[in-house]
């Protein structure tokens, strides 16, 4: 079975995960300081994603999960 994610890295910048999420970077970063992004690693300054986090994370309800309701 090939793999759907192929061509994807496994580790994202914020500015990958947010272009592969549609949402402004800004969004995206609220989202990491607000605890709401699974698979956040950060090495010195910079933060990188996961990439199975936010492509198998699933979307929940509220205002608490809005950046995943964008998907």
């Amino acid at each position: 079975m090939p793999d759907s994610h192929e061509g994807i890295p496994e580790f994202l910048t914020v500015d990958e995960a947010a272009a592969l999420l549609r949402v402004n970077r800004k969004t995206l970063y609220e989202s990491i300081r607000l605890g709401q992004l699974p698979g956040v690693v950060r090495i010195g300054k910079a933060l990188r994603i996961r990439r199975e986090a936010i492509v198998t994370s699933p979307s929940g309800t509220g205002r608490d999960s809005a950046l995943w309701s964008r998907r």
